[in-house]
């Protein structure tokens, strides 16, 4: 098992790294404890987390959450590898963040980590366009970051109970499968081909689907297109149409109304603003 941590950036109490690990079903478990407060986006890749907060199956889209002091074990029963992009703060520096939020009454993390989420795709596809370097708007990002988190694991209902082993492997699957093929357009990743390969039913896959993932597989499907959409109206000086359509959507007019309503803005003022910001 090898592990790499590259540091992005760092500042007076926070730090951002790019972690990638190819640990996979033979490795043993990776146990650790957090120095800092600790949020990780998950950018590719599955693996199984646990902390005294509970024990989770993340996906790219979630954020992993880690509170100071506390001990943690990441393993890759279901998969090889995984990237994510990790803050840390200090805790003095966290608790004067949280202490400028006036509707925060807590500074600790309640739940292992926060499911992928609509509402903060436009902020992972932020995440994704980040390169080494990008010192100023990585620390405008962590501080948003820290924010939006915090609000969304005080939002969250009571961790559910343990995860059967195997239905565990099968959404690991069905995640990597969706990564692979999100761009094609086709029933390759209807919930009838999904639960089929998982050899479930469409009901039970569903239901077990959303339980690890915080969604259905068609709007994780969705999500993960957005999210490329977005990091290719970033990246690239391509077309609208041709980016809508490398990214898995068949009707640019449909791209457009979901685009708009995840990103708050049109896919045309998303790149002129990105752009006009260098991307922060």
């Amino acid at each position: 098992m090898t592990m790499d941590a590259t540091t992005w950036a760092a500042g007076n109490g926070w730090s951002v790294q790019e972690v990638t690990c190819n640990a996979g079903p033979r490795d043993r478990a990776f146990e650790e404890r957090h120095e800092t407060v600790s949020i990780a986006a998950v950018l590719a890749g599955t693996f199984q987390y646990r902390s005294e907060q509970g024990a989770a199956l993340l996906a790219p889209g979630a954020l992993l959450l880690g509170n100071h002091g506390q001990c943690f074990e990441c393993r890759h029963e279901h998969g090889i590898g995984d990237r994510c992009l990790s803050f840390h703060f200090t805790p003095t520096y966290w608790e004067s963040l949280v202490a400028a939020m006036p509707s925060m009454r807590r500074a600790t993390f309640a739940h292992s980590h926060v499911p992928p989420a609509a509402s903060l795709t436009g902020m992972l596809a932020r995440l994704a366009s980040f390169r080494q370097g990008d010192t100023a708007a990585l620390e405008e990002v962590a501080i948003d970051l820290a924010g939006a988190v915090l609000h969304a694991d005080a939002g969250l209902r009571s961790r559910p109970g343990p995860l059967r082993n195997h239905d565990a492997q099968r959404v690991s699957d069905a995640v990597r499968r969706i990564e692979a093929h999100a761009h094609e357009v086709g029933e390759t990743l209807s919930l009838a081909e999904l639960a089929h390969d998982a050899d479930l039913s469409p009901w039970h896959f569903l239901r077990v689907f959303r339980r690890v993932v915080g969604m259905t597989p068609h709007q994780y499907v969705l999500r993960t297109r957005m999210q490329r959409a977005a990091e290719q109206l970033r990246d690239s000086a391509g077309s609208i149409s041709s980016i809508a359509f490398a990214a898995g959507f068949n009707d640019l007019s449909t791209f457009n109304q979901r685009f708009r309503t995840v990103m708050g803005m049109s896919p045309g003022s998303y790149r002129i603003r990105r752009n006009w910001d260098g991307g922060s």
